[in-house]
């Protein structure tokens, strides 16, 4: 084949493929206009039924009507369904006043109408507490939960078992109103108990039996600790002045962009835990760390509870965190006194630094 034919070989071949190429590129034109379609849909759909609710707030002031008020609302629910079809029930606009109750104009406007479906709005609405909702809100959008996901982190208590909780209010308020997008904290992640029901530990086990038993039921252990959590090694060596020791288990959590390193404690928090834990920090965040990370972050995981030891020391300002590890899942009432608890320590605490 002369030259001439070999390049005219080449010239046909690159034509055949620049019509795939082409359609690729409209392609992902289409795919990105119709993102944006969704988007826009959405945010219209959140703020159209929020104005419904406001509107309906003011023009009927609902919550004085008692019985009458009802009945008003059953018949424009009939009559605006005759007009537009499905969607406006009665117990479709209660719920369309309710998230106008809790959310402002400007609130819809800044994030909620494009970051959360209507779905989001009517179960975050009904969660009595602002602190509370505030944060489930907040990890909605960052952790991109599910409505199905939103309820089983209720269920499962997770505001209350989290850092974050035993906060002060006010404290936690400018916490979260803090963030930039996409961003999220330690205490938002991490967790003072952790249920590891699904491990069938009983009675007694040592812990080396603890950490065989997660190492086999990994996948669960993951759920438990969080979203964004990934498994790196297990009894991770580093050596220091010519001296081997072991970190139980390192992890990385992506949102948080850095390493988190957990060891296992049978029995109750003990202060020399904490130095154990500074040195193996330090070492990581001098050799293990890579340039765009943070600070790594330790996590002692203890089979039973001493807040108030682990408020005095005041963990969290090292980045080191003490946790509860629970073989067997109690209820929630359980959830709430330890929550409860640690408010109480924190704010004695606060209380103290003032004086």
């Amino acid at each position: 084949m002369t030259h001439y034919e070999k390049q005219s070989s080449k010239e046909l071949r690159a034509g055949m493929d620049m019509p795939a190429g082409i359609v690729q590129g409209i392609a992902a034109i289409v795919s990105e206009a119709r993102k944006q379609t969704v988007v826009q849909v959405n945010s219209t759909l959140n703020m159209m039924y929020w104005r419904v609710g406001k509107y309906l707030i003011d023009e009927l002031h609902y919550e004085t009507y008692g019985q009458y008020g009802k009945s008003i609302l059953q018949s424009i629910a009939t009559q605006l369904t005759e007009m537009f079809g499905r969607g406006f029930t009665r117990t479709a606009l209660v719920r369309m006043m309710n998230v106008a109750q809790v959310f402002t104009y400007d609130e819809m406007c800044a994030t909620l109408s494009h970051t959360l479906t209507w779905s989001h709005l009517i179960e975050l609405a009904t969660i009595d507490n602002q602190v509370k909702r505030l944060f489930y809100q907040k990890m909605c959008i960052e952790q991109r939960w599910s409505t199905r996901q939103l309820n089983r982190q209720q269920d499962a208590m997770l505001y209350e078992r989290t850092l974050i909780a035993a906060k002060p209010e006010d404290e936690q308020v400018a916490l979260l109103d803090s963030l930039e997008p996409g961003e999220l904290t330690p205490e938002m992640v991490l967790k003072s108990s952790y249920v590891v029901d699904f491990l069938g530990l009983h009675g007694y086990y040592s812990e080396k039996d603890l950490e065989n038993a997660i190492l086999q039921q990994l996948e669960n252990f993951i759920l438990e600790l969080g979203q964004g959590f990934a498994f790196l090694e297990r009894q991770k060596r580093i050596s220091v002045d010519a001296v081997d020791y072991y970190i139980d288990m390192l992890f990385y959590h992506r949102g948080l962009n850095r390493l988190v390193a957990i060891d296992l404690k049978l029995g109750k928090f003990k202060p020399e835990y904490k130095g154990q834990m500074e040195l193996y920090l330090k070492y990581l965040d001098r050799y293990e760390r890579k340039p765009h990370e943070e600070s790594p972050i330790g996590l002692l995981l203890c089979s039973e509870g001493n807040t108030e030891q682990v408020e005095l020391m005041m963990l969290g300002e090292d980045n080191i965190r003490v946790a509860q590890y629970l073989t067997e899942l109690p209820d929630k009432q359980w959830f709430i006194d330890k929550l409860n608890r640690s408010i109480l320590i924190a704010q004695e605490n606060q209380a103290n630094k003032t004086k």
